[in-house]
């Protein structure tokens, strides 16, 4: 019973697996925020142009007591939109910059070496001379 209890906190405090929960929790956080955007920003500009909130009660067509709503359709489309642009602009576009700055600050830019680079590979050298002339 010991090792199997073992096991399970292993298994938790993997970090893996506190990255997975950390995940889940952010993007709870994350989905409640796009969604208050999505209702309280979009919905009201959709309503100020077109009179209601959605498009859920227009594009209804009906064949044989069988509805088909088009506008519940578009109102999922406009809501995943803004989804994904909220998710492009708020965590992809800055994280891709900042892999950009991360790649061009460990790029040596130019052919010769800076005076502390130079330095150190002197002493290195020279370093490297004596040790050789010690163990002749």
């Amino acid at each position: 019973m010991k090792n199997v209890l073992t096991g399970f906190k292993d298994f938790i405090l993997r970090g893996s697996v506190l990255d997975l929960a950390i995940g889940i929790v952010i993007g709870g956080a994350f989905a409640a925020l796009v969604d208050s955007l999505v209702h309280n920003f979009i919905s009201p500009l959709i309503a100020m142009f077109f009179g209601k909130p959605d498009f859920s009660s227009a594009l209804i067509l009906v064949i044989n007591k069988a509805e088909f709503r088009f506008g519940a359709i578009l109102t999922e489309i406009v809501n995943f939109v803004a989804i994904g642009a909220a998710i492009y602009f708020v965590v992809v576009l800055p994280m891709n910059k900042l892999q950009e700055r991360r790649k061009a600050g460990l790029e040596i830019t130019s052919e010769d070496p800076s005076a502390d680079v130079a330095l150190l590979t002197e002493i290195r050298d020279l370093l490297a001379q004596q040790n050789g002339s010690k163990s002749n």
